[in-house]
Parts: structure tokens; C-alpha cells; sequence
């Protein structure tokens, strides 16, 4: 994921999130979330051992899954530390699951009670009564992180109110005007406004909408 915007970075950093090294604004990043989740300590030794100039910033275990996080300021050390994992784990780049969208909802003036519930569970900032939330939910859970990252760079006035990337699924909190929730929620989502089953993640950034791949590594 290239270039991290500056709300994101800041919650990627949070002493609750960022267990090792913080990253910092406009720094790139490598996510990796492997099952079964012990995995991920070959992961990153493989990571950390071909390439010794990026940090690790997350190392987390959970019950089914491993996520590893790796930045830089050096996009192509960045890259170059996705191989060495792929090689190591017998698997092309290819092999990724496609994200999926499995909710989406623009929620317009939020009442104050809502936004005291939500803020007592957000890693992020706070979500103000009156302004508009957008809720998402897709998985894999580590791509709740690029959908974070590519709507704040399509709506720089929003809030980021939270970004949940472990799990079994992912979820994205964020608040603000309604028109630029509505940028945000396109950028992360551009399908039709339908509500029902699962639909590709489409992230539109400098190489356009995606398909449901992302080709970069991730």
C-alpha cells in the first residue's frame, strides 16, 4: 500500500495497534494475514531477513489468523520484502484472496446517543451527533486497511473514525459531511447501491477502479 495518509497512519500508530515500529505520513506499507496464524512468524523472518531496512510495526496472532506489517520509506524496499514471504510460503502472488464487500450504509446525522456508543469502542477520533457516518464491512479483514487509506486520499476532510483489520472480517468506521462520506464510500466501493450479497472491493487510486484484484502487493 503506497503513501499512507495522515489520520490512517495515525491509528496504524496508536500504542494499541502498532506494537514495534510506528509508521509515519507518506511512508509505504506491506500487509500480510496468513492462516494458521503461528505462520506469520516465518513470515516475517523471511520479510526482516531479505530486506533489514523496513520496520515492522504490527505482529499479531490471533485465533485463525496471522498479520504481519512492514514499512518503509523506500517503495521498493517495501516491494522486494513481499518476495522473499512468497517464496518462502510455496505461493505466488495470485493465490490472494479477492476482497469482498459484505456491507455498506451511509447513516445521515447521527443522533448523540449513537455516537457516544461508537465512540466508547473507536481506535481512532470521535464521530460527532449530526454528521454523516459511513459503516463497512469486507473481508479479508486486512484490506479494511486499504479501503481506509484510499478514502481518506479521495476525501482529505473526513474522520476516520475507526479501522478494524484482524479478524474474520474487516470493518471501517468514518464520519463527516455527507458529500464527502458519499466520496469516500465511491472510492471504496464504486458497484451499485445495492444491499444483499457479497461484491468485489473496487479501490479507485492513481491506476483507477479495480476488478476485485489488486496487483500491487498487499
Amino acid at each position: 500500500m503506497e503513501n499512507l495518509r495522515r489520520q490512517f497512519t495515525a491509528a496504524m500508530a496508536a500504542p494499541t495497534r502498532a506494537r514495534g515500529y510506528p509508521p509515519y505520513e507518506g511512508q509505504h506499507v506491506l500487509i500480510v494475514e496468513v492462516a494458521p496464524g503461528l505462520a506469520i512468524e516465518r513470515v516475517i523472518d523471511l520479510a526482516l531477513r531479505a530486506v533489514p531496512s523496513v520496520e515492522p510495526g504490527i505482529l499479531f496472532v490471533e485465533r485463525q489468523f496471522g498479520v504481519l506489517e512492514v514499512h518503509g520509506s523506500s517503495l521498493g524496499d517495501v516491494r522486494r520484502a513481499g518476495q522473499p514471504i512468497l517464496d518462502g510460503i510455496g505461493a505466488p502472488a495470485g493465490d490472494q484472496l479477492r476482497p469482498r464487500i459484505l456491507y455498506t450504509d451511509v447513516i445521515e446525522d447521527i443522533t448523540d446517543q449513537h455516537a457516544v456508543l461508537i465512540n466508547r469502542n473507536r481506535q481512532a477520533s470521535m464521530v460527532l451527533p449530526g454528521e454523516t457516518l459511513l459503516v463497512c464491512e469486507m473481508t479479508p479483514a486486512l484490506f479494511a486497511t486499504v479501503a481506509a487509506n484510499e478514502a481518506e486520499a479521495a476525501a482529505p476532510d473526513i474522520t476516520l473514525v475507526d479501522v478494524q483489520m484482524i479478524g474474520p472480517a474487516g470493518r471501517l468506521y468514518i464520519s463527516g459531511r455527507s458529500s464527502s462520506v458519499r466520496t469516500a464510500r465511491d472510492a471504496i466501493d464504486p458497484g451499485p447501491r445495492v444491499r444483499g450479497g457479497p461484491r468485489p472491493l473496487g479501490i479507485r487510486g492513481r491506476g483507477g477502479r479495480s476488478d476485485g484484484h489488486f496487483h500491487r502487493i498487499i
